[in-house]
């Protein structure tokens, strides 16, 4: 199965793009299953490397690293990062560069598509 998670949320304030994140990485676990994560809005931060919360809180940086770990892909739209100053060299690892063409390969890719 094929899976697509859209996020547009902040990574912090709200818990969408955290659940987003908890479900992505449970999924991408899973034998048979690939994942994609694409960041688009607010969300994009959520790929700013060197995050540092407070202990016990979770972390968006740690949680995106783990999709990256079990093979999923990570994408953040460009337009957004640049809006909010964020440059590729600021990305966690695993975490690259995206644009609208790429969402929207991604889409087509996709057997379901889930966003928060």
């Amino acid at each position: 199965m094929k899976t697509l998670f859209i996020l547009n949320d902040a990574p912090y304030g709200t818990e969408k793009s955290y659940n987003g994140l908890r479900l992505s990485g449970a999924l991408a676990k899973r034998e048979a299953q690939e994942v994609k994560v694409f960041l688009i809005g607010d969300a994009s931060a959520c790929a700013k490397s060197g995050q540092k919360v407070p202990q016990g809180y979770y972390n968006t940086e740690v949680m995106l690293k783990n999709v990256a770990r079990n093979k999923g892909e990570i994408g953040v739209c460009g337009t957004c990062m640049d809006a909010r100053g964020i440059t590729e060299a600021e990305l966690t690892e695993g975490a690259k560069r995206g644009t609208l063409e790429q969402l929207t390969d991604w889409s087509i890719w996709a057997d379901k598509i889930i966003t928060f």
